[in-house]
């Protein structure tokens, strides 16, 4: 029962202080919420790295020109690096089928691009079927590029969702058959990639263009290097003896003397160590998100004690009143105000578990308990006297004081 009557007060209590309810719940919220908001945060944009790493292949291999290692080694210093060329790629695809699967060489830049009236700048992709493979590129219409467009040399091209959006007003647009110019060189479309959406890196993946690599390099960057190559080894576990071998093989190539890997003029990535390091990232970035909600908590926590503080010290005065007409730490808290209401108005009406009820039910009770509550209701009545004699002689002296001045 005290239980339950401790948790009417308190309800009591909280209706009664409606503002100071609401601001409390307002700093539990906004604490509670925070956190919550950070750490979800944290976790999704982890999780988003993930499959999109994860969507490019778990046992792709990525073989880069340059060294980190020396300064400007991936182009840093504004010069293009030329150690990788189709030569490599081919060697890489002959010499290690054991441990290596599909091989698609890339040459990378910018273009712009021309259909009507409407120009575009977009990226252009020179690759090989295998590409398609290799990074889960999928057709929506068409076709992809086939061997016989890299052998000939075809003028032929596979846009993206966001380039058919951008040159055609409308991405659901079948450009199919149609003509677009790439640096004033006329290519034709024979198919429409699938969309991908955004990648790792944020970058979107579908304002891209792809046509042969012998093409790209001949007829549209008119160079012969590459900007990577894509290599799928034949399963994960084969991944670290083919990036070893890969390895190998290049620098033979490339006839690099020691030390290494200070002297390579490549460097060779796997999806796993890049999507290890992600994850340390967005490890370290939801730490770092999850302390400032810690101390958005902590600040909410503070305002919840001031508001404490201020109700404890407001019942103090209440408290004192209560111990002054009889109440112990045994009483539930809402009997004492019934014994108030009880000796002070005897007229109130209500109806206790002794069935008396109405005025003559009230003198009845108050005639029971007048013996047992004499004593501490005469010294309650002595205690007001005292401080109301005191407080006259107080006034007294102050007024005798201001008259003598």
């Amino acid at each position: 029962m005290i239980g339950i009557e401790s948790i009417k007060v308190a309800l009591r209590s909280l209706a009664g202080n409606k503002l100071r309810t609401a601001l409390t719940m307002l700093g539990v919220i906004i604490g509670v919420g925070a956190v919550i908001a950070m750490l979800a945060i944290g976790q999704g944009a982890s999780s988003r790295i993930s499959a999109s790493i994860s969507a490019m292949g778990t046992n792709l291999l990525t073989v880069l020109p340059g060294n980190p290692r020396i300064r400007g080694g991936f182009g840093g210093g504004g010069q293009p690096i030329t150690t990788l060329v189709i030569e490599d790629s081919d060697a890489i695809k002959r010499n290690l089928r054991t441990t290596v699967g599909n091989v698609a060489p890339a040459a990378r830049g910018a273009v712009t691009l021309k259909m009507g009236g409407k120009n575009t700048q977009t990226s252009l992709i020179g690759t090989v079927p295998e590409y398609q493979r290799v990074n889960n590129a999928g057709v929506r219409a068409g076709r992809f590029i086939r061997d016989s467009d890299v052998r000939g040399r075809l003028k032929v091209a596979v846009v993206g969702p966001t380039v058919v959006e951008n040159l055609l007003g409308s991405a659901r647009e079948n450009p199919v058959g149609r003509t677009v110019g790439i640096n004033r060189v006329e290519f034709k479309i024979v198919g429409v990639l699938r969309s991908k959406g955004s990648g790792a890196f944020g970058q979107d993946q579908d304002d891209v263009i792809v046509v042969p690599v012998s093409t790209a390099l001949r007829r549209v960057f008119s160079r012969t290097h590459l900007s990577n190559i894509f290599v799928e080894s034949s399963s994960p576990s084969k991944m670290e003896l083919a990036s070893e071998q890969i390895t190998a093989l290049l620098r033979r190539r490339h006839h690099l003397q020691p030390p290494f890997p200070d002297n390579d003029d490549f460097t060779v990535r796997s999806q796993s160590a890049l999507q290890e390091t992600f994850q340390s990232v967005s490890g370290t970035m939801t730490a770092l998100l999850g302390g400032v909600a810690v101390v958005s908590l902590i600040v909410g926590g503070i305002g919840i004690m001031n508001i404490m503080i201020v109700s404890v010290t407001e019942r103090t005065r209440e408290i004192g009143i209560r111990k002054a007409v009889g109440a112990t730490e045994n009483d539930n808290p809402g009997a004492v105000p019934d014994r108030v209401a009880g000796r002070f108005h005897p007229r109130r009406r209500d109806r206790n578990s002794d069935g008396l009820s109405g005025v003559k039910g009230d003198q009845q009770r108050a005639r029971l308990a007048g013996a047992r509550a004499a004593p501490r209701g005469a010294a309650f009545i002595c205690g007001l006297r005292r401080h109301r004699n005191i407080l006259r002689h107080l006034s007294g002296a102050k007024g005798s004081q201001a008259a003598s001045d």
